[in-house]
């Protein structure tokens, strides 16, 4: 059964949801934290805007700063030769014509407030645009999502974007940043001029926080443990072989991890060589060992990664990933015993379902309700129903972002295809193949699949061809928000992929996540990623019709204002509602 609630407070849960407080602006403002990222989310206030409306500028301020500086927009107006002018420009000068957008600050790591000053923007008949009532809120987007007890992290998972054109690969292609082999991404070294600013940028918080986990476990000398499926970064690699015989390590040997040339069966040498040979495990469970964990007990450093973050150059570089870090002696020592159950129940998933490590466990944080249960499960204590039975109860939204979740039947899959044609529910979705591209669950139910090859060479101005990052898995992210907006608002996620395998075969980790902060963060990673992808969409589309992407001017007669369907189709009226 879905396991029970704990009744403690968050801890200092204030200001991860703000609003702007000036009643003569015709517009309501709220900001959501997320990690490393905001969400600016407007609405009108009465009524609908005047046909004039052309969008908002948004602004920000850094903490400690004294300058706001204006968040650029790539969709300008036509010009009058009908032509759109191919550079960002501030939104001042090309508002946004949205009722929400994800911003990532240059410095969100800052510690104090961020300030966003959001201005309506008008057109007259000539063209010339002139501001309305702003609205401005502070925000604190702090590192860790908790600080000492719990950290929501991400990687960026945009190597496919307008951004990472512009930032990287005018200096080198991607095949310089990223091994272009999985088998051979232990001897792959970057020859990118911005190596290490991009590989920085690409693996986000993420990379920061398992990097900075394993350094402080060599600083303090500590035991560690680690499970792990795709392995083949050797910046990883490197820090393992430093703890010596303090590490203890499963290393998946599925399929072709398991052959004598992969990434995995050289980490394993370099291991024993470096812990010994009883410390260094191979395994497969009943069919993956799917696990992406690493727990860290010392002296002074007690912490633990779950989530879906692969040890690997795509796992941190080019696939959409999460990681939660956790800190505490509790959460240590449940994952301590999870790979002691490994290591002792070898590749039997029965011998693992009837341990304690595979029902839900409470990991002690402070004021945080946090479960964890790992994989492979038993008939008595399988979570794949539970699951499915807890995201029907769903009353207000669900937005998920699932690998494979429509090649995957069962429980889970109905549930989210049963939400979806309920009218009263509002679902974002969004889901990897394992061939061939990435389904966007639109809130109207309908699915558009998005080939990032699609961008290919013959893209509609302004727009430039994005790299694929390779074949295989963009979008790996296992995590489903349930009412954010909610007391009641929780989060699945871990490496497990919401299916049979996952539930009875695999080794996982699978976390339920009760807190309103946590869930905001997943949401606004959600919206980021649907959007990024929601924008693919648009493109091809345009690229169809042979039409340039360009922001709306008021209507003329017989015309419709581009902020229509917010105000008249449904899904967009809940859209704009929800969020602000």
């Amino acid at each position: 059964m879905t396991p029970p609630v704990t009744s403690n407070p968050s801890p200092d849960a204030s200001g991860f949801q703000v609003v702007g407080t000036n009643a003569d602006a015709p517009f309501s403002l709220k900001l959501h934290r997320g990690d490393g990222m905001t969400l600016v989310a407007m609405n009108w206030k009465v009524g609908r805007p005047p046909d004039n409306f052309v969008g908002f500028a948004i602004e920000y301020q850094e903490p400690g700063g004294s300058q706001f500086f204006a968040l650029n927009n790539r969709l300008n107006f036509l010009d009058a030769s009908g032509n759109v002018n191919p550079q960002k420009l501030p939104t001042l000068q090309s508002p946004i014509q949205k009722f929400r957008w994800v911003h990532f600050p240059r410095n969100a790591e800052l510690a104090g407030d961020f300030i966003y000053r959001v201005t309506p923007m008008f057109m007259d008949a000539q063209g010339k645009l002139s501001k309305g009532e702003p609205q401005q809120a502070p925000i604190q987007l702090a590192r860790e999502t908790y600080p000492g007890i719990a950290n929501v992290t991400f990687t960026r998972g945009f190597v496919s974007s307008q951004a990472f054109v512009d930032r990287y690969l005018k200096n080198g292609p991607i095949n310089t940043l990223v091994a272009p082999r999985a088998a051979g991404g232990l001897d792959f070294k970057p020859t990118h001029p911005d190596t290490q600013a991009a590989l920085a940028w690409m693996g986000f918080e993420a990379r920061a926080a398992i990097l900075e986990t394993l350094d402080q476990a060599i600083a303090d000398h500590a035991e560690v443990r680690v499970v792990a499926y795709d392995f083949n970064l050797p910046e990883l690699l490197d820090r393992l072989v430093q703890l010596g015989p303090l590490l203890k390590i499963i290393i998946d040997d599925s399929d072709k991890h398991g052959e004598d040339n992969s990434a995995e069966t050289k980490a394993e040498s370099r291991l024993v060589a470096s812990a010994g040979r009883d410390n260094v495990w191979r395994q497969h469970m009943s069919n993956l060992q799917h696990n992406k964990t690493i727990a860290v007990n010392g002296p002074t450093v007690k912490k633990v990664v779950f989530g879906s973050t692969n040890l690997s150059w795509r796992g941190f570089y080019v696939q959409a990933n999460n990681a939660l870090v956790v800190t505490g002696q509790k959460a240590v020592d449940l994952a301590f015993a999870s790979f002691n159950s490994y290591v002792a129940k070898s590749n039997s998933a029965a011998g693992f379902g009837a341990t304690p490590s595979a029902d839900w466990q409470d990991l002690g944080l402070p004021g945080i309700d946090v479960k964890v249960a790992f994989s492979p499960h038993s008939a008595a204590n399988a979570k794949l129903d539970e699951i499915a039975t807890d995201l029907k109860s769903t009353t207000s939204s669900l937005l998920y972002s699932l690998a494979f979740l429509f090649q995957t039947g069962g429980e889970v899959r109905e549930a989210i295809d049963g939400l979806t044609e309920d009218s009263n529910v509002f679902v974002y979705g969004i889901s990897d193949k394992e061939v061939g591209g990435i389904d966007v669950q639109d809130p109207n139910g309908n699915v558009a699949p998005v080939f990032a090859e699609e961008l290919g060479e013959n893209v509609p101005e302004p727009f430039k061809s994005e790299p694929t990052g390779g074949t295989g898995t963009r979008m790996h992210h296992k995590f489903t928000v349930i009412d954010f907006d909610k007391p009641t608002a929780r989060v699945y996620l871990g490496s497990y992929n919401f299916s049979e395998p996952a539930d009875r075969q695999n080794g996982e980790n699978l976390l339920i996540v009760r807190d309103r902060r946590i869930a905001v963060s997943y949401m606004v990673e959600a919206l980021s990623i649907f959007d990024h992808y929601s924008f693919r969409v648009a493109v091809k589309k345009a690229n169809e019709r042979g039409v340039k992407l360009h922001l709306a001017r008021p209507p003329g007669p017989g015309e419709k204002p581009w902020f229509e369907d917010d105000f008249t189709v449904g899904h967009k009226i809940k859209d704009r509602l929800l969020f602000s």
